[in-house]
């Protein structure tokens, strides 16, 4: 069976500029970067009507692969099959997953995005120019301190760190500068990878750059002696950020192995952050095609929540279908069997008991007023008997499922999908809405996602954070809505409790401000902002071979 990379190797591309005239894009608006790649200049294209938005999400993730990306592209094939004008949507891979664990983050199979290796390295470059304006606020702030310290910034409190686009735990927590008077005040910091930044989060909800600025201005770096709040803009960063950024914003274009249009564009962690794609690259898709299909990262619980709940809510979108992705395997892996032992034969059984996964999600997504198709991402090892028990159960909550062979096939295993699905987005979703109100409570938001979406039995806030969530709210922040950070492999935040636990005890460990992004943090459970390399990283396996290609990035 050939491996992804090999598959992507042996695609026939079109030239960027014959993707942008299929899609409709004029000359005038076109950037390239180089041969297979381009941005956007969206103020050059015309105002159309709005599409029909389509989100792709999943069940929990496991080791076993669920192909949320995978199908999202595969999907976006199928609709262009059966003669529906499409784009697709989907985030950029960061560098220290596809060097860490990960490997690459651009489907798979015969449903990959391309050119796959450059995507999944350098690309456009718009997480290094994040990386400068993250870091560049990082230095402004230390030379405000040196200069006299006119904010009169407590170097205590100092909230704002440095970031990184690659996986390296020994930068997680640092004390610096040191060396004497001339390096500046020496005090704890530490490094985010580039994902977890809040101007990560900030680009993928701008508007434009006007927006951008402001946005970037909001940013809260620290507080005063007098615990006041300390602004980027006070600093005076915010102009030369945004100077930065000016190119980063626009969306990226790319194509499928069928040739058809992909923006990737931004790529915000999924628990820290709210995990989609661009607001500026999902609202041009839409004035550019009949269908829009885009992801949430992550499970439904985190991924789609944060984008209907988060991205929805700022960025005044209504998606008109979900469908939601599961796999055998994972199935059975919330129904017990270890990720070795997945290939041992038929297992109906663990099928059955680890459904209840799906169905959660199913339940937790109709409290938005849509129900999802089911996706069943197939594997060759797939037995009919396994699979009609996930259509059983699905069917059972009201669900159609449909078997996807786009891995193998490409778009034409995923027409069944595509029709079920386009047909649904015509009909649309006037029941939508989100989980909570804007006016509610930041305590009662996040007990409403915490009871509501992980069914917990119990939040635990304790009066210091009540405290500062009031504070927040007096500042003129109540109507944000609430970022849930936690494991992203369970409903729980216990990562090895599978299936579908209840009842369980979610305990707010702390609360964080992003006031220009738009949303309040609440951190549940161990989450690391700057991830480690694992015992073997994927980096141990990547090389130029003699040809000068590149192998094991996949």
């Amino acid at each position: 069976m050939p491996t992804d990379i090999e598959i992507a190797r042996q695609a026939k591309l079109i030239p960027i500029t014959e993707v942008a005239s299929n899609a409709r894009i004029p000359d005038d608006a076109l950037i390239p970067y180089g041969k297979y790649k381009a941005k956007v200049d969206t103020s050059a294209l015309p105002d159309n009507p709005n599409g029909k938005l389509i989100l792709v999400t999943a069940i929990n993730p496991t080791p076993a692969g669920e192909g949320k990306t995978t199908t999202s592209v595969g999907l976006s094939d199928a609709l262009h099959r059966i003669g529906k004008k499409t784009m697709l949507c989907l985030r950029e891979p960061s560098l220290g997953p596809c060097f860490g664990m990960k490997g690459g983050g651009a489907g798979g199979g015969k449903s990959q995005v391309m050119p796959m290796d450059e995507i999944n390295l350098h690309f456009t470059g718009d997480f290094h120019a994040i990386t400068s304006a993250h870091n560049l606020l990082s230095a402004m702030i230390d030379n405000s301190i040196y200069w006299s310290n006119p904010n009169d910034i407590d170097v205590r409190r100092i909230t704002w760190k440095r970031v990184l686009d690659m996986n390296d735990r020994a930068l997680r927590q640092i004390v610096g500068p040191l060396g004497g008077v001339a390096n500046g005040f020496p005090r704890e910091s530490g490094f985010d990878i580039t994902v977890a930044s809040e101007i990560m989060a900030i680009l993928c909800l701008a508007s434009d750059l006007k927006d951008l600025q402001k946005r970037l201005g909001d940013i809260i770096i620290g507080y005063t002696r007098k615990k006041e709040p300390v602004y980027c803009r006070d600093v005076k960063a915010d102009s030369a950020m945004t100077v930065l950024l000016k190119d980063a914003i626009l969306p990226n274009l790319v194509q499928t192995l069928e040739n058809r249009p992909a923006f990737l564009h931004g790529g915000p962690f999924a628990n820290i952050a709210h995990g989609c794609n661009s607001v500026i690259a999902t609202k041009t898709a839409l004035k550019m095609a009949d269908y829009t299909v885009t992801e949430a990262g992550f499970g439904a619980d985190l991924g789609a929540e944060k984008f209907l709940d988060i991205k929805c809510r700022l960025a005044g979108l209504k998606p008109d279908a979900i469908v939601l992705v599961a796999t055998v395997r994972s199935l059975k892996m919330n129904g017990g069997v270890p990720k070795n032992e997945l290939t041992e034969g038929e297992n109906v059984d663990a099928v059955r008991k680890g459904a209840v996964n799906l169905k959660r999600h199913i339940e937790n997504l109709k409290k938005f007023g849509i129900t999802p198709t089911i996706a069943i991402n197939h594997f060759y090892l797939d037995t009919d008997a396994e699979i009609a028990v996930i259509e059983e159960m699905a069917k059972e909550y009201g669900a159609d499922a449909v078997v996807c062979k786009h891995w193998a096939e490409g778009g034409a295993g995923a027409e069944e999908l595509a029709r079920i699905v386009s047909e649904k987005a015509d009909a649309g979703a006037p029941d939508f809405d989100q989980l909570y109100p804007s006016e509610m409570a930041l305590a009662d938001k996040i007990t409403t996602v915490a009871t509501e979406i992980y069914r917990a039995g119990e939040v635990s806030i304790s009066p210091a954070i009540r405290k500062q969530l009031k504070q927040w709210e007096d500042m003129g922040y109540g109507k944000y809505p609430i970022c849930m950070a936690k494991t992203q492999y369970s409903f729980s935040t216990d990562p090895t409790a599978l299936g579908a636990p209840e009842d369980h005890t979610v305990e707010i460990n702390e609360v964080r401000l992003s006031a220009g992004a738009g949303f309040v943090v609440a951190i549940a459970g161990g989450i690391m902002t700057m991830p480690g390399l694992p015992k073997v990283p994927s980096a141990e396996n990547i090389y130029l071979d003699e040809n000068g290609q590149i192998e094991g990035l996949f």
